[in-house]
C-alpha cells in the first residue's frame, strides 16, 4: 500500500534504487540468472501476507521454487527495483502500479493477491473530529501518491470538504497523529492499526459511504517471464495455495504474517480478517489500473497529456492457477 513516485523525483528514487540493488546481490551469491531462482521485492504489509506464510509454511519448497525475499518499505521502491532488473517479481498496489507501466512498458501484472476496502481515516477524538466533514481544514499525514492518498482523496470529495493533506511516511504517520502534529491520518496497514491502537479510546475511525477496493499486485518483468517462466508459475501457485492458511486464521498462517511486518499479535487477526485473500485476476482490475491512472493525472502525479496504456495488455492471467481463475 503504497507509493506512487512523482515522475520529477525520479531521479532521487534511482538513486536509491541503484543502493537496493547492490543489496540485493550483497546479500547470499547473486543467482539473478539462474532459471529456478526468483528475487521477490516484498513489500512490508499484510497486503501481501501470502509471501510469509507461503515461507513460513514451506509453500515455496513444495512447489519447488527458490525464493530470495527482499523487503521493501513501499510499492513504489519495489517497482522502481523491478524496473531497474534489481528484481524479478515485486509487489504494489493498484495506485503505484497504474504509474509504473506508464514508466516502464516492460511490467506485467501476474496476479492480484489481496483485496482490501478498508481503507479508512484515523482521527483523534479530542481534536473535536466525528465525521470526515469536520475535517475540513485540518491537517491530515498521508503518503502522498499512494493508495491512501487516493481514498483520502475520494473520500474527503464526496463528502464536498477540503483539508491540508500533509505528506508523511508510513514509518512516522503514527508518530505524527500521537504527538498531534496533524489532527488525522490516511495510511494503509500495518501503520492504520497501529495508531489505532496507539490512541485507544481518542481514536475514530472515517470511512466514506462508497468504499476503496484496493487490489494487492504480483507483477513480474518480462525478462524474468521469458527466462524464468516455469519458476514464476509455480511461485504464483505457492502464493495461491498460502490464501488458505490465511482465510481459515490458522495460527501458524498469522504467526508467519505477525513476525513478517511487525505487528503485535494480539492485533494480526484483526488486521488479517479485514482482507479477501484470493489470488486471481478479475474482470474489473484493467478498468480499476485506468481508473487509478486518471485520478493520478487529475492531481498532476502524471503529466495529463501522458497518454494511458491498454492496462488488459499488461495483465498476464495465465500465470494464476486454473482453480483461482
Amino acid at each position: 500500500m503504497t507509493g506512487l513516485v512523482d515522475f520529477r523525483r525520479l531521479s532521487a528514487v534511482i538513486a536509491t534504487i541503484l543502493v537496493i540493488a547492490g543489496t540485493v546481490v550483497a546479500c547470499g551469491d547473486d543467482r539473478r540468472n539462474d532459471a529456478e531462482f526468483l528475487t521477490l521485492g516484498w513489500v512490508v504489509d499484510p497486503s501481501w501476507a501470502q509471501v510469509p506464510v507461503a515461507k513460513d509454511l514451506g509453500l515455496f519448497t513444495q512447489k519447488n521454487v527458490n525464493v530470495k525475499i527482499v523487503p521493501f518499505p513501499t510499492g513504489a521502491a519495489a517497482l522502481e527495483a523491478l524496473a531497474g532488473g534489481a528484481v524479478d517479481i515485486a509487489n504494489g498496489g493498484d495506485v503505484p502500479t497504474a504509474a509504473a507501466v506508464l514508466k516502464n512498458p516492460r511490467i506485467r501484472v501476474i496476479a492480484d493477491g489481496s483485496r482490501w476496502p478498508e481503507g479508512r481515516f484515523v482521527a483523534r477524538r479530542s481534536a473535536g473530529i466525528s465525521s470526515i466533514a469536520d475535517l475540513a481544514g485540518r491537517k491530515i499525514a498521508v503518503p502522498l501518491g499512494s493508495s491512501a492518498h487516493f481514498f483520502a482523496s475520494k473520500f474527503l470529495a464526496d463528502a464536498h470538504t477540503e483539508a491540508n493533506l500533509v505528506h508523511t511516511g508510513p514509518a512516522e504517520i503514527v508518530t505524527a497523529l500521537v504527538n498531534k502534529d496533524v489532527d488525522a491520518i490516511a495510511v494503509f496497514q500495518p501503520a492504520l492499526s497501529k495508531a489505532i491502537d496507539a490512541l485507544g479510546g481518542d481514536a475514530v475511525e472515517l470511512q466514506g459511504p462508497q468504499k476503496y477496493n484496493q487490489h494487492s499486485l504480483f507483477l513480474a518483468s518480462t525478462d524474468a517471464i521469458d527466462t524464468k517462466k516455469s519458476a514464476v508459475s509455480r511461485f504464483v501457485a505457492a502464493v495461491a495455495q498460502a490464501d488458505g492458511p490465511l482465510t481459515q486464521r490458522k495460527p501458524e498462517a498469522l504467526e508467519a504474517v505477525s513476525k513478517a511486518v511487525g505487528l503485535d499479535p494480539r492485533l494480526i487477526a484483526v488486521v488479517t480478517a479485514e482482507f479477501e485473500y484470493k489470488t486471481g485476476i478479475g474482470a474489473e482490475l484493467a478498468p480499476d489500473l485506468a481508473d487509478r491512472a486518471r485520478w493520478a493525472q487529475g492531481i498532476g502525479r502524471i503529466p495529463a497529456d501522458q497518454k494511458l496504456p491498454d492496462y488488459q495488455s499488461v495483465i498476464v492471467s495465465s500465470f494464476v492457477p486454473a482453480s483461482h481463475r
